[in-house]
């Protein structure tokens, strides 16, 4: 028994051990398509969606027939006079001791005019609903493409690092060797130690970095932020999918844009709640029917066959004509139709902002990309020169502080050239959100 219970839990402990290192291959377009499911934020917006669709439903239900049923005991403690038959049929009609009614009412809405601008409101609040996880969806696009670029350029990073130390630590031990030697002074030793420990240190950071890097993948991605990740596409991959001109060319269609849509809807909104305020003033019609069955008696016999029931039933309509509020009413529609107006200088800010911000978004993408060819033919002359300082100081024809500049000015460009990546990718999602390019 012993050896079956040790067998269960040892079973257990590896499933445990393999779905904690269960690793995720994504490409960035896998990537994308897994958090627009997955991510907290548009788990959310789903949410706020079917929400809205229950509150359209609630208040289409005010209108519609309503049926309500009610059962009312009460126990006369103390009779201020026994029992009277009125009708002479044996049965007790008035001050018995115990009475029971049970009544059911339908009732039916005819006519209210907050009712027609509340169903007007509900379906503008689900439109609104739908356009806020549209616009989720694009912001999640754009935080999956910033953060997965950035985990590809803090690897390269490391990689960088890596090449440049071994570099630094055979020149170092050279120049320890020359100087045991006698051949090179004790000040060139130093300075390559200098070297050195700026770049471990700058592993270290790089370390760091990196996993915070996968942490906040992980996070937009949806998943536990320790969730193993392998990256199926590459810096280059990211650089040409993430380089299209056409993009600069395209025209911005206003109307299309979902945060012009939902200030539209806000507006519309705003609109619908002036028309409520205003219809509150209007009379409502409501017509019901009921049925009624009520018995009385001097003991608690209402559950046998014998006992005696009158039944009921009325119908009727009820008209609800408000006719004065103290200006309450007046005051509450001069709120809405301010609230109105408000809504109206929002969208002619945001027809103007929305427009700024393609044409901003635009030329940042140019300039983006116009950097990155700079930065990549800075890199290759930084190369070369730090080749040929390093050729020259092992034949000892220049000194260490030379070799040493040009190799922080390659180290500076290095890192020029892998800000230029992310500028790309982070500017080219930008403007693909600012001219509401839809997630294919």
């Amino acid at each position: 028994m012993k050896n079956y219970i040790y067998s269960i839990a040892f079973f257990l402990f590896v499933s445990l051990i393999q779905a904690q290192e269960k690793e995720m291959s994504l490409s960035l377009k896998q990537a994308v398509d897994y958090a627009i499911k997955n991510n907290y934020t548009n788990k959310i917006a789903l949410n706020d969606i079917e929400a809205a669709k229950k509150r359209k439903r609630e208040t289409k239900a005010t209108g519609l027939p309503q049926i309500n049923g009610v059962v009312n005991y009460q126990n006369n403690l103390k009779q201020q006079f026994p029992g009277v038959d009125l009708n002479g049929d044996g049965s007790i009609d008035i001050g018995a001791k115990h009475n029971v009614t049970g009544t059911v009412t339908l009732s039916q809405l005819l006519f209210d005019g907050s009712y027609l601008v509340g169903l007007q409101s509900a379906k503008t609040y689900l439109k609104i609903s739908e356009q806020a996880k549209e616009k989720t969806e694009l912001a999640t696009r754009e935080a999956i493409i910033n953060a997965y670029g950035n985990v590809l350029v803090a690897q390269e990073r490391i990689e960088i690092l890596k090449e440049n130390k071994k570099t630094v630590d055979r020149q170092l031990k050279g120049a320890q060797e020359g100087f045991k030697q006698g051949l090179t002074e004790e000040e060139t030793v130093e300075q390559f130690e200098i070297t050195q420990g700026n770049i471990i240190s700058q592993q270290r950071n790089a370390d760091r970095s990196i996993e915070i890097a996968y942490q906040m993948l992980n996070l937009a991605l949806g998943n536990p932020i320790n969730t193993k990740l392998n990256l199926t596409d590459t810096l280059d991959d990211l650089v040409k999918n993430n380089t299209d001109l056409n993009l600069l060319s395209q025209s911005f269609n206003l109307k299309n844009h979902v945060d012009f849509r939902i200030a539209q809807n806000d507006r519309e909104g705003k609109r619908l709640l002036m028309k409520l305020e205003k219809s509150r003033a209007l009379p409502s019609v409501r017509t019901f029917i009921n049925y009624s069955r009520l018995a009385n008696a001097n003991n608690f016999n209402f559950f046998n066959s014998s006992q005696d029931w009158i039944s009921t039933s009325v119908f009727g309509v009820g008209i609800n004509i408000p006719i004065f509020s103290s200006l309450g009413r007046s005051a509450k529609t001069a709120q809405a139709k301010i609230a109105l107006e408000s809504a109206d200088i929002r969208l002619a800010e945001i027809k103007q902002r929305l427009n700024l911000q393609a044409e901003q978004a635009q030329s940042n993408y140019q300039l983006s990309i116009e950097n990155y060819e700079t930065a990549k033919k800075i890199l290759a002359l930084a190369t070369r020169i730090e080749k040929k300082q390093k050729i020259k100081f092992d034949e000892g024809v220049t000194t260490s502080i030379d070799l040493l500049a040009s190799r922080n000015q390659l180290y500076s460009q290095q890192n020029n050239y892998l800000q230029s990546i992310l500028n790309i990718i982070a500017n080219k999602v930008k403007l693909e959100n600012a001219l509401n390019i839809p997630i294919k």
